[in-house]
């Protein structure tokens, strides 16, 4: 089992995704001989999965069951341990697309976080591409680098205990793009452009507020980045549901025609925008550096 190379059959020491619903899920490792509790009864791992194939339906021990699904970084992203507040799809999506990642690409990331953006990135610049990131928290870069080993994308990532902002990302003209999730970005975007190749690369920055976006844009302007943008991605999703109309009365009927019938309606489907919808998470800022 990889986060970016899809197996077939379910192994001891894997990661994987126990489906009971949309809005329920959780990852579990499988071990020999370990049991996983749900509301449907226990998961026994070395007699309900290992050996299963990835998406197989498993019955669990009080007569209901479950699928097992092979982790991607969309389903980890949904069920990841928090150690920090994480980037969500609908950002992370933009993410790749506008810093132009794909197989082989460099990049470097700050800061880790719980590895939700990490992931996505892994799975988009693999299998030959490297990601260096790097994590101000000891804790939390610890827990990172084991999570990308047990994974299989440990090969794929450097993981840095440092402040980006006072000692950069450890490299110096590798990176074809830099993302920056930190409290002050303005203070690390000349270490940004220090990591990026000397033919130039793009630059990403994720903050909550519109100062932080003000002091970073005045940074990148300072540094000669071009192509300066913010955008906010909000998301909203429609509801496809079943509603009746009421036919319209057109008067009195021509000789010839159906009779009309009163208080006629019809049952149509259509989609229904949301009530409310998420609001705000962040001010995603790109920039290009030019080749020196």
């Amino acid at each position: 089992m990889s986060f970016v190379e899809y197996a077939e059959f379910i192994q001891d020491g894997d990661v994987a995704i126990i489906f009971m619903s949309h809005d329920s899920m959780f990852p579990v490792k499988v071990q020999q001989g370990g049991q996983t509790q749900t509301r449907y009864g226990v998961i026994r791992h070395s007699t309900d999965l290992i050996g299963r194939r990835f998406g197989s339906k498993v019955t669990c021990s009080k007569g209901g069951w479950v699928y097992v699904l092979h982790p991607t970084p969309e389903l980890w992203t949904l069920n990841l341990p928090h150690r920090t507040q994480i980037l969500y799809t609908t950002d992370i999506a933009n993410i790749t697309m506008m810093l132009e990642l794909k197989p082989g690409s460099v990049v470097c990331e700050s800061g880790t976080g719980s590895g939700s953006l990490s992931h996505a990135i892994l799975r988009t610049i693999a299998p030959s591409g490297h990601l260096y990131t790097v994590e101000f928290h000891q804790q939390r870069a610890e827990k990172a680098t084991e999570e990308f080993g047990e994974h299989k994308v440990g090969h794929l990532v450097t993981v840095l205990n440092q402040d980006v902002c006072k000692d950069g990302f450890g490299v110096t003209g590798v990176a074809d793009a830099v993302f920056l999730d930190i409290p002050s970005p303005w203070e690390a975007i000349g270490h940004a452009k220090a990591a990026m190749k000397r033919r130039g690369g793009r630059v990403c920055s994720f903050s909550p507020c519109i100062e932080q976006v003000q002091r970073t844009c005045a940074a990148l302007a300072e540094q000669d980045f071009g192509e300066i943008c913010t955008l906010e991605v909000l998301l909203r999703v429609l509801d496809v549901r079943a509603v009746s109309l009421a036919l319209p009365d057109l008067g009195k009927e021509d000789e010839g025609d159906l009779p009309a019938t009163p208080n006629a309606t019809v049952t149509c489907r259509t989609a229904m925008p949301p009530r409310e919808m998420a609001g705000h998470t962040g001010y995603l800022t790109f920039a290009t550096k030019g080749p020196v």
